[in-house]
C-alpha cells in the first residue's frame, strides 16, 4: 500500500516547503517555552474557549481568574500543562512519534474533558460508542467504529506510522497532524493532542513550533472541514506552512 492509501488522504507533495530552516533543539524549546502562553491562548481559541489573551497569562501565573466558568479553566491549565510536557520531551530527547507519547500527551489534554482521556476509543470502560466531527452544513465526519480493544485503530496507528518514516520531518509533522484529525483515535481532543504531536516532530528534528494564531481560527476551521470532505490534505498542510514563524522563507 502506498502512503496516502495508509494514512487515508492525500496531498500534492511538490507544493510542500522545499527546505526548512532547522537550529539546535535547545534553541526551539527556548522559543516555545518563551512563547507558550500565545501557543495555550490560540490552541484554546481553536476550542471556542473565551478566555482572553491576558486572562491565559494571569492564569499561567497561578492567579485565578474571576467570572470564568471552571470548565474553561480547566481546559486552558490542560494546555498549558500538554505544552510543558512536550517541551521536557523534547528537551530530554524522549519525545517520539508513537503510541505511548501520543496517548500519554492526551491524558493530559483533555483529562476530566472527555468520555476518557489517554487510551484509543475502545481501550477502555467505552467500547461501543463512536463519536463523529461536525462538518456543520456539509454533515458529519465519522471515523472507524469503536471496537472492544481498537483493534482496528491500532493497526491504522501502526501502519500510518511506519509509513510516514519515508517523510522528511515538516512533510511527516504535518502529516501525522492530519492523520490524527481523520482518524479520531480518541473520543476527545484529537486535533489538540496531534498538533502537539506535530509539533513534537519539527521541535525533535530542530525545527520551529507551529501554532495556528486565533486571528485565523475560522480559516483553520474551514479548511478542515473541506479536508475532512475532500480527503486532499494540500490546502491545510500549506495553511500550517503559512502559520510556521519563518513562512516567508519556507513557502514555495
Amino acid at each position: 500500500m502506498t502512503l496516502f492509501d495508509v494514512l487515508g488522504f492525500r496531498w500534492d507533495r511538490s507544493a510542500l516547503p522545499a527546505s526548512v530552516p532547522s537550529y539546535s533543539i535547545e534553541r526551539v524549546c527556548f522559543r516555545f517555552h518563551k512563547m507558550l502562553p500565545e501557543f495555550v491562548w490560540d490552541a484554546s481559541v481553536l476550542e471556542g474557549n473565551p478566555f482572553t489573551f491576558p486572562e491565559v497569562k494571569t492564569l499561567l501565573d497561578g492567579v485565578t481568574v474571576g467570572g470564568r466558568k471552571l470548565s474553561d479553566q480547566e481546559q486552558i491549565l490542560n494546555l498549558a500543562e500538554s505544552s510543558r510536557r512536550l517541551l521536557a520531551m523534547a528537551r530530554g530527547d524522549q519525545f517520539s512519534l508513537s503510541k505511548p507519547v501520543f496517548t500519554e500527551l492526551n491524558g493530559i489534554v483533555v483529562r476530566k474533558e472527555a468520555l476518557e482521556w489517554g487510551v484509543f476509543r475502545g481501550e477502555g470502560q467505552e467500547t461501543d460508542y463512536t463519536p463523529d466531527v461536525s462538518l456543520g452544513e456539509h454533515g458529519r465526519h465519522t471515523p472507524l467504529p469503536t471496537l472492544p480493544g481498537a483493534p482496528e485503530l491500532n493497526r491504522v496507528f501502526g501502519a500510518g506510522v511506519t509509513a510516514l518514516q519515508e517523510c522528511e520531518p515538516f512533510e511527516r509533522a504535518t502529516a501525522f497532524f492530519l492523520f490524527g484529525a481523520l482518524q479520531q483515535f480518541f473520543f476527545d481532543g484529537n486535533k489538540r493532542t496531534s498538533r502537539f504531536m506535530m509539533n513534537g516532530v519539527l521541535m525533535s528534528h530542530g525545527i520551529d513550533a507551529i501554532s495556528v494564531p486565533a486571528s485565523r481560527a475560522q480559516e483553520f476551521n474551514e479548511k478542515m472541514v473541506r479536508f475532512y470532505l475532500s480527503k486532499d490534505a494540500t490546502e491545510m498542510m500549506a495553511f500550517l506552512a503559512g502559520c510556521h514563524p519563518e513562512a516567508e522563507a519556507i513557502l514555495p
